[in-house]
């Protein structure tokens, strides 16, 4: 009796453990919209230089270790450049794109992301002289980012994530020219 009661103890014990994971590990072959997740990032800012970023992103929790899907880049900036008498320069810059994205999560909360992505670059440049100029310009930039982020799980299987990303292909046309991208944003399942 006291055996049963151990193993009973046990099963019980490991039951509970296992329920306790922010994801399921199913044997079941097939879709499990659970393991959706969508998300991505809003930013926006005011002045001289003005932007407005949205960035969203979906994917797939493929196991507990491996998460991939897409994502669409899309940022606006208008910048001002002013000398003594007033406006000298205008510059507005439309860049969308977007890519795949892959995490592994060596441990549930800290991962590493791979994300190579394609962006077209629009450049408006309005130069105030007399006569007033106006250029146009379309370009695209491939980029290659690397890094990690930390996920803090915030109820079911959505999470509060804060990632550092560097281009490590440094295209001359790249909108992330040789500085780290940090991003704070958000996941969300299903």
């Amino acid at each position: 009796m006291k055996r049963i009661c151990l193993v009973v103890t046990f099963l019980l014990t490991m039951q509970a453990a296992f329920s306790q994971t922010p994801y399921r590990v199913d044997t079941a072959r097939g879709f499990d919209p659970s393991k959706l997740m969508a998300g991505g990032n809003f930013g926006f800012a005011f002045g001289n230089y003005s932007l407005l970023n949205i960035s969203p992103m979906i994917g797939y929790r493929f196991s507990p270790k491996f998460a991939a899907g897409i994502n669409i880049n899309a940022q606006f900036t208008w910048e001002k450049y002013r000398d003594i008498d007033g406006f000298e320069r205008k510059d507005n810059f439309s860049i969308l794109g977007g890519g795949i994205w892959g995490r592994y999560y060596p441990l549930d909360f800290l991962f590493v992301q791979a994300q190579p992505e394609y962006n077209s670059i629009s450049l408006k440049r309005q130069i105030y002289d007399d006569p007033r100029r106006t250029f146009k310009e379309r370009y695209g930039a491939p980029s290659l980012l690397l890094g990690g982020g930390y996920a803090q799980p915030i109820g079911g299987n959505s999470s509060f994530v804060i990632m550092l990303l560097y281009d490590v292909l440094q295209d001359n046309n790249s909108p992330y020219r040789n500085r780290p991208v940090f991003s704070v944003g958000g996941n969300f399942g299903f």
